[in-house]
C-alpha cells in the first residue's frame, strides 16, 4: 500500500468498487487531517453517468462551506478527469493528491494553471489495479472515459 494513509483509504475504496464489479477508482476528501468524505466509482452500481470516485466522494462529504473546501485535499487513486477536475476547481479545492496518472491523465496542466497543487505519487498498487481492470474490462473502461 501507499505510504500515505489517506491514499490507502482511497485504494481501499477502489478495491471495494472492484469487488462490486465496477471500476477500481477511489477517492477521499480530507480537511485538517480528517476524512470528511470517501467514494468510489459508482457508475456501474448506481447506473449513474456522473458518479466517478471523486464525484461520489464529494457527494458523500455533503454540503461544505467555501472555507472548508479552501483547506481541503482531494485524494484520488487515478488522475481526475475533466468533470472531476472541474468539480475540484468549482469548489476551490487547493490540493489534489493522485495515486497514478500513467493509465489515464486528466487535465493536470490546466488544473495546475488554476493554482491547484497537484501531487502524483506514481503508486504501483494504484497502477496495477487499473492495468488489471483495463485488461479485463476494456469496454467498461472505454465507456467510463468516453471513448
Amino acid at each position: 500500500m501507499a505510504d500515505d494513509p489517506f491514499m490507502n483509504v482511497a485504494i481501499s475504496q477502489a478495491k471495494l468498487g472492484r469487488g462490486e464489479g465496477a471500476i477500481p477508482i477511489g477517492s477521499v476528501l480530507v480537511i485538517d487531517g480528517v476524512i470528511v468524505g470517501r467514494g468510489r466509482n459508482q457508475r456501474v452500481q448506481q447506473g449513474s453517468v456522473v458518479l466517478h470516485a471523486e464525484m461520489d466522494c464529494l457527494e458523500n462529504a455533503g454540503r461544505l462551506t467555501a472555507a472548508e473546501y479552501a483547506t481541503s485535499t482531494l485524494y484520488s487513486t487515478l488522475s481526475p478527469c475533466d468533470m472531476c477536475s472541474g468539480a475540484a476547481l468549482l469548489y476551490g479545492i487547493p490540493r489534489i493528491v493522485i495515486g497514478e496518472n500513467r493509465t489515464f491523465q486528466g487535465p493536470e496542466d490546466y488544473v495546475r494553471s488554476r493554482g491547484v497543487d497537484l501531487t502524483v505519487l506514481d503508486d504501483a498498487e494504484c497502477k496495477a489495479l487499473m492495468d488489471r481492470f483495463i485488461t479485463d474490462s476494456p469496454d467498461l473502461w472505454n465507456e467510463d472515459i468516453g471513448e
